[in-house]
């Protein structure tokens, strides 16, 4: 079980007992081991009690909780307040910014229990009729509730991605003369999955016995959808699992069949008429059948690299280890759970050249946002480490609020004094397009602006950007020297993949930015790679795939 993991079910301890109005203080409690475990990179599980105690900030409490989670893959405590509650009401509280008050005075008020009759309820406009939901309120929430029935049953390409390689690892294992390979959305580098895929060469039959599986259907058989294939439904660690089943014969062609989204094979299969792409035993042995370049799995979404693959002239597509630095990390001067001297030092471990810090800035009190003089106090701090680490560079910035008119936070004093300014939107999220888009427009034209950080403020499955005019955003972009950011963090992925080509157009670098609270985070730079893969970014239209250039 992975801390994370772990975390969650703290902060969901918290959220049943309040909405319970059980112990402020055990909620604080758990509330704040919840902000802890989250944040941790050394493994919980495999800890003693004793050891889990020796932890800053993990009481005897929470410790007995953490190593009977681990142990048990439960927490008593957490099973007591569940069977109290119904599970749409349960639902209601994993959906973001929708808090136990609120869960409780529709629970209470209305007497709905699920989403569904929550959303009935908006529907006929009975919100209203309760404390502290105006009309406002009331479609906000109907907004939230909307995203969320979308987003049921996905999942984040790092949670599938992480399952996918133990499972993969299994089937070799158990099936050593057998061939397992991702295919589908998973091969495909899709920030959001349904399913973890994988086409095999073991038969159907064979895969009644796979362990620590459990077969929901085998041997389906559906032309329309698996191309012919048979394929087999499993669950395992509660992920869903479908195996497509081939021949080492025609491996090939099932993998190019199953990778590509119905879009992209026919407008492949159109582009080559009268061509049999059928019993390759090898990808290579259908892209040499159409005489055409090996199109990269992630480019396969739609016809737009058919041509050029036909031509010769496919991008050379960034790899991790084309990036060279760090660019958007925090500290423990704000949020972050390591020190600036453990970030550099951790950065420079992993073969990065220079580490750019950019901790939130002062209106950002939630997160520990930096006072004038902690900036100056890091700067001091910075220009001693870049002494003693020299040749590696830490570069002084800062994660600045955009405010609600646009403006940086700081004055004009402090912002001259840093190498380079990330401005972020953070809060205000409600805007309409346009005064999102005027909002964001406001501050990239701001000559102190270097990186325009995670744009729509999205996070998957979670909340949904605010709206904003791209076209407008890039442009802007272009016109004002203005690097965009991809923050590679899995939960957010921001900017989408899918404005990479307009802004290579456009001339606009794309950095590719961690995001990092912790040194575990900066290993989050490949899911911005993959994700930038998918939008054709190539390594000289990376910003931080190279020195920096301001």
């Amino acid at each position: 079980m992975k801390n994370p993991e772990i975390a969650r079910h703290f902060n969901t301890l918290a959220k049943l007992m309040e909405l319970h109005k059980d112990n402020p203080f055990k909620i604080r409690s758990y509330v704040s081991a919840y902000n802890k475990l989250r944040k941790m990179d050394e493994p919980l599980e495999g800890k003693s009690e004793k050891e889990l105690q020796e932890i800053e900030g993990v009481g005897k409490a929470i410790a007995a909780k953490i190593f009977e989670l681990c142990t048990t893959g439960k927490m008593e405590t957490l099973e007591k307040w569940k069977a109290k509650t119904p599970a749409g009401i349960q639902e209601m509280l994993s959906i973001r910014g929708f808090g136990p008050k609120k869960v409780k005075a529709v629970w209470d008020g209305l007497g709905v229990t699920t989403v569904g009759q929550l959303l009935y309820a908006i529907n006929e406009n009975r919100l209203v009729e309760l404390k502290g939901f105006g009309a406002k309120t009331q479609e906000t929430l109907r907004e939230k509730l909307e995203f969320h029935q979308r987003s049921s049953g996905q999942f984040l390409f790092r949670t599938l991605d992480v399952a996918a390689t133990a499972l993969l690892t299994q089937l070799r294992t158990e099936f050593p003369g057998e061939v397992f390979e991702r295919t589908g959305a998973l091969r495909r580098l899709c920030p959001t999955l349904t399913n973890i895929a994988i086409l095999t060469s073991l038969a159907p039959a064979a895969a009644q016995n796979i362990k620590a599986a459990e077969v929901i259907e085998a041997a389906a058989q559906s032309a329309t959808q698996d191309s012919g294939s048979a394929v087999t439904k499993l669950e395992v660690d509660g992920f869903p699992v479908r195996l497509y089943h081939c021949t080492k014969e025609n491996f090939g062609s099932k993998q190019f069949r199953h990778t590509g989204t119905p879009e992209f094979l026919n407008a492949f299969v159109a582009a080559f008429p009268g061509v049999d792409f059928q019993d390759c035993a090898t990808e290579a042995e259908v892209f040499a059948k159409a005489a055409c370049g090996p199109i990269p799995a992630e480019l396969r979404e739609d016809d737009t690299y058919i041509d050029l693959a036909r031509n010769g002239q496919l991008p050379e597509l960034l790899e991790v280890s084309d990036i060279r630095g760090v660019v958007h990390s925090h500290s423990t001067y704000s949020d972050g759970i390591h020190s600036l001297r453990q970030m550099a030092e951790a950065t420079r471990d992993k073969g990065y050249d220079y580490l750019v810090i950019s901790d939130h800035s002062k209106t950002a009190v939630y997160a520990g946002g930096l006072s004038v003089e902690r900036v100056k106090e890091q700067w001091e701090e910075i220009d001693a480490l870049n002494q003693e680490l020299a040749p590696f560079r830490i570069y002084k910035s800062i994660e600045s609020d955009i405010l609600t008119d646009g403006s940086l936070d700081y004055d004009e004093e402090i912002l001259q004094g840093f190498d380079l300014v990330i401005a972020s939107v953070h809060s205000g999220l409600n805007m309409d397009e346009e005064k999102a888009t005027e909002r964001i427009l406001t501050a990239i034209r701001n000559p102190y602006t270097t990186v325009l950080g995670h744009p729509t403020g999205r996070l998957l499955l979670s909340r949904a950007g605010y709206p904003l005019d791209h076209k407008r955003i890039i442009d802007a972009c272009a016109e004002n020297d203005v690097v965009i950011e991809l923050n590679a963090n899995p939960y957010r992925l921001d900017m989408d993949w899918e404005w990479i080509p307009y802004a290579i157009e456009r001339g606009v670098p794309i950095s590719i930015n961690p995001d990092a609270h912790s040194v575990g985070g900066i290993n989050d730079i490949k899911y911005g790679v993959y994700a930038a893969r998918k939008g054709g970014l190539e390594a000289k239209n990376c910003w931080n795939a190279g020195t920096l250039s301001m």
